[in-house]
């Protein structure tokens, strides 16, 4: 025997392995990639959101890197904790405090991300936590306050057990931390996860200016109410919600991703103009005036994240309804109703142009026999078998429609008599050479726009004659053979 041709299950097994391990290290360097890519960028934001930290140089009341984590694990899997873990160290150990205080902030940080993927993982669908309402809702609980008050008790212990922070400011700074957290989680990951599903705009030219139009309307709005264009205080004075008909707007038009992004934006605006006092949420102290700016956003993300499922949903099963209104619920093709639409504007068309058309009705035969015979499930996907031979048999432009019970009609535009028979052929001749059993056939009319008849009454009239004399004349064909 060669045992070149058969090897025997040690060596199988090692070639498997063999493989595996090849697999293994080729995604291995594309994995530490990935991971230094989300540890810089947990740095890069965590850098910048502790300039705006007042209360203690750790807290910041804006903390971007929550909604990094939270959604870099949604998406590449637990496994790269290590990342957030390497990039909360960093970030705290050159900030403030010791090596074993940032272990301990880093160790929170990463208990909170992992924590909320799972969570949101177990309770909120994951990645799709953002198509409907509960599903938000759920992430707002599991990664917007339980979770981040996880890392904001580590951080805030591990202060002040090290001697960085008083045991009189614990509230304060614990406060401080898990709100920018809270807001980081419910502001950041929705961004991330929705444009990271789908990044391309497949948008009309008609969309590319309404969008057009809402940025720039959005953005002159929010730069004067919290007063980066014209540098006023509005404190208390009632333009502070001129922003949330353009949240809307975003979610209703476009959906989850655009409105999320429009949040952002309004928050970067937001922010930059209370840090500097002015916008109506200015305070006494700018830590305040921060964290009751954050709770305003962070009650807006949510409300317009939850809008914007609730009308994409709405748009969802419109079009649902309006796809079962013109089809047939068991081949998908056409219904009735449609295919007298299709036919109206086909004779419409014809006065404009002078293009004729024609119509193919199709009975396949021998229904019944088949439901006596094998049931009337069989019989049903002999129905839908039927269906993909014309869906394989007709052009895009072209109609397939089930007419009904067991009879099947073709709207075949701009198409002469002559060139409807040559379809009719194709499509016997599928059904002769497909081998599943039971085998099909049908009987077929054609009918020409205008030679066999003015309207559609006529049209279907002529072709259902001529489907039933081809009919009577194959059974008599059948019936001459058999006394033969």
């Amino acid at each position: 025997m060669n045992t070149m041709e058969n090897p025997s299950p040690g060596v199988k097994l090692s070639a498997f392995w063999a493989r595996d391990l090849s697999i293994l290290r080729s995604q291995v360097p594309k994995q530490i990639l990935v991971g230094l890519a989300v540890c810089a960028t947990y740095i890069l934001a965590g850098k910048l959101s502790l300039r705006l930290a007042i209360v203690h140089p750790s807290a910041s009341p804006v903390w971007p890197p929550t909604g990094i984590a939270i959604a870099a694990l949604l998406m590449l899997g637990s496994r790269f904790w290590p990342a957030v873990f390497a990039g909360a160290f960093v970030v705290n150990f050159t900030t403030a405090g010791s090596a074993l205080t940032s272990l301990g902030i880093a160790a929170g940080n990463t208990l909170e991300a992992v924590l909320a993927s799972y969570l949101v993982t177990r309770f909120a669908s994951g990645r799709r936590a953002f198509e409907r309402t509960w599903d938000i809702l759920r992430f707002a609980l599991c990664a917007g306050i339980l979770s981040t008050a996880v890392a904001a008790t580590f951080g805030v212990t591990s202060l002040t057990l090290g001697g960085f922070a008083s045991w009189n400011k614990f509230s304060l700074i614990w406060r401080t931390w898990w709100l920018g957290d809270a807001t980081g989680a419910l502001m950041f990951t929705p961004l991330l996860l929705l444009w990271g599903a789908k990044l391309s705009l497949n948008w009309t030219k008609r969309q590319f200016l309404e969008a057009g139009v809402l940025l720039v309307s959005l953005t002159i709005t929010a730069g004067i109410v919290f007063g980066v264009f014209l540098h006023a205080r509005v404190s208390g004075d009632p333009w502070t919600f001129l922003c949330t008909p353009f949240l809307v707007w975003t979610a209703f038009r476009f959906g989850q991703r655009e409105a999320s992004a429009a949040i952002c934006l309004l928050s970067a605006i937001a922010v930059v103009g209370t840090v500097h006092g002015r916008g109506p949420f200015v305070r006494d102290t700018a830590n305040d005036s921060l964290l009751l700016l954050q709770s305003f956003l962070g009650v807006m993300a949510l409300m317009t994240l939850i809008f914007g499922a609730e009308a994409s949903e709405r748009r969802l099963q419109e079009e649902h309804a309006r796809v079962l209104a013109v089809s047939d619920p068991l081949t998908g093709l056409a219904n009735y109703r449609l295919l007298l639409d299709r036919l109206g504007s086909e004779i419409k068309r014809y006065g404009r142009d002078g293009r004729s058309f024609s119509v193919i009705l199709l009975d396949l035969d021998g229904l019944k026999k088949i439901n006596d015979a094998h049931g009337h499930i069989v019989g049903s996907l002999a129905l839908c078998r039927m269906a993909e031979v014309l869906l394989l048999s007709c052009r895009a432009i072209d109609t397939p429609a089930r007419y009904g019970g067991d009879e099947f009609a073709l709207v075949l535009p701009g198409t002469s008599s002559e060139d409807a028979h040559r379809v009719a052929q194709r499509i016997s001749e599928r059904l002769r050479e497909d081998v599943e059993v039971p085998r099909l056939s049908v009987s077929i009319g054609v009918a020409e726009y205008p030679r066999d008849g003015l309207t559609i009454e006529h049209m279907l009239s002529a072709a259902d004659q001529a489907l039933y004399n081809e009919k009577h004349r194959i059974t008599g064909r059948s019936m001459v053979t058999q006394s033969s």
